[in-house]
């Protein structure tokens, strides 16, 4: 609980100034990490601290709903591949990619289905050597090594290209994530200042690992920068479930930190062409993608976790991931998000609704993938990217940025859903906008479903805007300038 503080001179551009009589400055108290009151300004006096506001917009803090933590926080010290043109482009780069502590390298971001050669064994061999080189696909869903990297996972002769799709890939992923502990938490708590300098109060963490254990670490050592809602998978469901672990409850006495969902990865991707669709991928029509969850299986573990109160997370990304998702959840009455959602049936919109399931969406992947679409998707049927239309159906909405498949910035998911214009300039499918009040809602805690406001009684996870949000175009959006960002009341940018 922090001391009293007042933002003075402020104005409130987020959930909450429909309370307000007019538009004009205001004065926020803030009591023992709560908004206390809000009044004209000048007219509450405060022994405490003052934070002058000087006329700025006052937002409520924003969420990402999707980050992939340590993953995210690591991509710093890893090579930038999202620029790459072709497969000899990012083998030749990596070539010259000095070598990590550990003796590898490692580049990150490459879309393969853009290029036009294929990644093969032998090109990443002939420019990499002896060095263990690794390439992560910018989706995740499929990793590229070389020999040497092959040799040293104990997987050398598996895979001809010396690609690893899916649950391979995972594997590689958790691997190269498993690095010391003061170094993971180091690169987190880094990573996180800048999440806080965007006005990051709050993130969904999606790691693969056992985060329970991590959070409680980074909190015994003073982690404060934001709010946690942690995931488990799988692997990990039983000793959640042995742990006493509800989705919802604190870890621990801190409520910084709160025990979110399982995650269950449904089927693959779009870049990786693994996504289920119900029509074949226009560079291979017999290709369907896959449900790398069989829907019985899906079932039984969304069953498992509803009983024991852990609320569910799915990944779908292709209309046939999403129905068996939709089906799995009416058939547990398990509560939770689809995560993703880029392709679904027009059959499926309201059924998100119906069963009070979230699409957790990433406004930014639309920006994106519009070469990857216009390639791979043309001939689907089914709705891509449709956040309008999810909202319309009344399905909640939420927003994050998958980092480090996007960068952890908000502001590039508002925009990109506020305007569906990406760095060109030029809206793509501009019918699935939505207005900028969804667009701030679905980026605070809980979506459009929460209660995110700037109102009395709530919690003061707050962000203050450089520039008004209500009136800026995409660019300004993208590059909002932000003041300050308060959690409970405690400056933490």
């Amino acid at each position: 609980m922090s001391a009293d503080l007042l933002l003075r001179a402020v104005r409130v551009a987020g959930a909450g100034r429909e309370l307000l009589p007019t538009d004009e400055p205001v004065d926020i108290l803030i009591r023992d990490g709560v908004i206390a009151d809000i009044a004209p300004s000048g007219n509450l006096k405060v022994r405490g601290e003052v934070f002058d506001g000087d006329g700025s917009w006052v937002i409520p803090g924003l969420w990402d709903h999707h980050v992939h933590t340590v993953q995210w926080a690591l991509t710093a010290q890893r090579e930038p591949l999202h620029d790459a043109v072709s497969a000899a482009d990012a083998a030749d780069r990596m070539s010259r990619v000095a070598p990590l502590t550990d003796g590898r390298r490692i580049g990150t971001g490459f879309r393969d289905a853009l290029w036009p050669d294929d990644p093969s064994l032998d090109l990443l061999d002939r420019a990499t050597g002896d060095v263990p080189t690794y390439l992560l696909n910018a989706d995740v869903h499929s990793v590229w090594l070389n020999t040497a990297a092959l040799r040293r996972e104990g997987l050398e002769g598996q895979d001809d290209d010396g690609l690893l799709r899916e649950e391979q890939a995972f594997e590689i992923s958790r691997r190269l994530n498993a690095v010391d502990d003061a170094m993971a938490d180091e690169a987190v708590a880094a990573a996180s200042r800048r999440a806080a300098a965007r006005g990051v109060v709050g993130l969904v963490d999606f790691d693969m690992g056992w985060n329970a254990g991590a959070w409680a670490r980074r909190l015994e050592a003073g982690f404060d920068l934001h709010r946690v809602e942690f995931a488990v998978y799988p692997h990990h469901l039983e000793q959640a479930i042995a742990e006493g672990l509800r989705t919802g409850e604190a870890l621990g006495e801190s409520d910084l930190v709160r025990m979110g969902a399982l995650k269950v990865i449904a089927d693959g991707s779009l870049g990786t062409r693994t996504a289920a669709c119900s029509h074949g991928y226009d560079d291979a029509p017999a290709n369907h993608g896959a449900l790398t969850v069989p829907p019985e299986r899906l079932h039984e573990l969304l069953g498992r976790a509803a009983a024991a109160g852990i609320e569910a997370a799915v990944h779908a990304i292709g209309d046939l991931a999403v129905t068996a998702a939709l089906d799995a959840f009416t058939d547990t009455r398990q509560a939770g998000t689809i995560e993703h959602a880029q392709l679904v049936r027009h059959a499926d919109l309201a059924r998100f609704a119906r069963l009070g399931v979230a699409a957790s969406v990433q406004p930014w992947h639309a920006m994106d993938d519009q070469a990857l679409v216009a390639r791979l998707w043309a001939g689907q049927t089914s709705i891509a990217y449709p956040i309008a239309s999810l909202h319309a159906a009344g399905a909640g909405i939420r927003f994050g940025s998958d980092a480090p498949v996007t960068p952890l910035d908000p502001w590039m998911a508002i925009s990109a859903a506020v305007t569906r214009q990406g760095a060109d300039g030029v809206p793509w499918h501009p019918e699935e906008s939505v207005d900028i009040d969804v667009a701030l809602r679905a980026s605070s805690r809980h979506g459009t479903d929460g209660s995110s406001a700037v109102t009395p009684g709530a919690a003061a996870d707050l962000a203050v805007c450089g520039k008004d949000p209500l009136t800026a175009d995409a660019s300004a959006l993208r590059a909002m300038p932000i003041a300050a960002t308060f959690v409970a009341g405690r400056r933490t940018h």
